[in-house]
């Protein structure tokens, strides 16, 4: 499916970078799920019993590595803080009634501008006035600074 952009790509940096942002939507679509499945079945005991879940086929080596290059795995260790902000991220998410495809694309988007942590002023090296998970500006009128640095807030 990617195969006509590959070859396109001749920086090995812009590769990583975009490597690291499927791995982290893979990230954000497992934390999604897994929280997904065990809230279902823990808050929704009564509702009726989902569609069966048909398994698709396994794709062939080929159709993932059109190129032939396989590197090696990339994983982003997360540390206590980021994992609890994936998850206020997810449930702010879900509360606001938006689906899993927004959970992700948020985790996503924090991911890219604080590495899920909620960052205060930064003094010099702060962008502008940028704070929060998703790097939020007051003075663009995204909120008060206790309010962008509010996971719930920040999210919706």
């Amino acid at each position: 499916m990617f195969s006509r952009w590959l070859p396109a790509i001749e920086d090995t940096s812009a590769f990583r970078k975009s490597a690291l942002g499927v791995a982290g939507l893979a990230l954000a679509g497992g934390l999604i799920t897994g929280s997904a499945v065990v809230a279902q079945t823990v808050t929704d005991e009564s509702a009726s019993p989902s569609p069966a879940v048909v398994q698709a086929e396994k794709p062939a080596e080929d159709k993932l590595i059109p190129l032939g290059v396989q590197g090696e795995q990339s994983r982003i260790p997360l540390n206590g803080e980021q994992t609890d902000n994936a998850k206020a991220i997810m449930k702010a998410t879900k509360k606001a009634g938006m689906d899993e495809r927004a959970a992700v694309v948020a985790v996503a988007t924090s991911l890219q501008e604080s590495k899920l942590e909620n960052l205060g002023h930064l003094g010099a090296r702060n962008d502008h006035d940028s704070q929060g998970l998703f790097q939020q500006r007051p003075s663009s009128g995204w909120g008060t600074v206790e309010q962008i640095t509010d996971p719930e807030y920040s999210t919706t």
